[in-house]
């Protein structure tokens, strides 16, 4: 059985291995593939697996051997299923690896934006310290968390999981989500809709999915909503921004800061106007890639194989 692994380098730099599929069949590693290079490298292989290579309908017509389909993230709109459903192949994904990584990544940000540690410790290498007339200095205003209002949109596995952090630093957590049940017991949690949320809260973390209804929620309308002391924190999906709005609103001061792993378009191009944006932060896609959760990926990934071959596939998306 031939497998085929298309980007192999964003999961697996050389830190992990891929013995567990090895097991399974011939497995042939690419860590990039171009679109005009995927059928070529792809033909006659039984699975296929790819993290951001996008596998289209014209593809998919191409590999009549194909019968499976496995993708090393969580999101999978890089395949056709409606195209790959229609020619009988499975397409199962990794909806659950990721969550202490991303909620820790959450914090990063948010406490990079509450004490600029690196721009404090540039500082201090280049003497300013040594030559300052004050015992201590700052050069931003430091802010503490604590009795501060987190609010979550999206309150799933990252979001409960974000606001597990929250309350432990002491902050108040409210959340918004579609579906509102078990709400966790948190001194002073409760459920607001959108509105209410951006009207109170310190710090607003997006882990929403997109979805027509979701795309650009944070606008120029709802940022209005929101406190000018207020830090918005994204690690979910970029299209929930609008990035023009954002980015104006950052630097006319409308709220104070942004920490963002994700933007609409990745990578973004040069003109991407929260690149330039007013004590903005913004990180390449990397809160999912610690060790850790890459290599809870890799062995979830080998379930699903393994599993799609006795008969019982899992994390099924097509």
């Amino acid at each position: 059985m031939k497998i085929t692994i298309l980007d192999g380098y964003c999961l697996n730099p050389g830190d992990l291995s891929w013995d567990g599929l090895r097991r399974f069949g011939d497995v042939e590693v690419f860590d990039r593939t171009a679109a005009d290079e995927v059928a070529q490298r792809a033909a006659g292989a039984f699975a296929v697996f790819t993290n951001k290579t996008p596998l289209p309908a014209a593809v998919l017509n191409q590999l009549p051997d194909l019968k499976y389909i496995g993708v090393l993230a969580t999101g999978y709109n890089v395949v056709d299923v409606e195209a790959a459903k229609h020619q009988g192949i499975v397409v199962a994904n990794v909806p659950t690896y990721g969550t202490a990584s991303v909620a820790q990544f959450v914090f990063a940000l948010l406490l990079e934006l509450c004490h600029n540690v690196k721009l404090h410790s540039d500082a201090v290498r280049a003497g300013e310290w040594s030559r300052s007339a004050d015992w201590s200095f700052s050069k931003t205003p430091l802010t503490e968390l604590g009795g501060k209002t987190m609010g979550i949109v999206g309150f799933g596995r990252i979001g409960r999981a974000v606001g597990r952090i929250a309350d432990a630093m002491g902050m108040r957590v409210i959340a918004h989500d579609t579906v509102q049940q078990n709400a966790p017991l948190y001194t002073g949690f409760r459920w607001v809709e959108l509105e209410e949320l951006l009207r109170e809260s310190d710090v607003v973390s997006l882990h929403s999915p997109l979805f027509p209804e979701t795309r650009g929620m944070i606008n120029a309308r709802t940022i209005e909503l929101m406190k000018p002391s207020a830090v918005l924190i994204n690690t979910s999906r970029g299209p929930l921004i609008v990035d023009q709005d954002l980015a104006d609103a950052l630097n006319a001061g409308r709220i104070a800061g942004a920490g963002l792993d994700v933007l609409s378009v990745e990578p973004p191009d040069a003109g991407n106007p929260l690149l330039s944006a007013r004590n903005c932060l913004v990180t390449p896609h990397i809160a999912w890639a610690t060790r850790e959760a890459r290599g809870r990926l890799m062995d979830l990934v080998v379930e699903n194989l393994s599993a799609f071959l006795a008969g019982k596939p899992l994390n099924v998306v097509s």
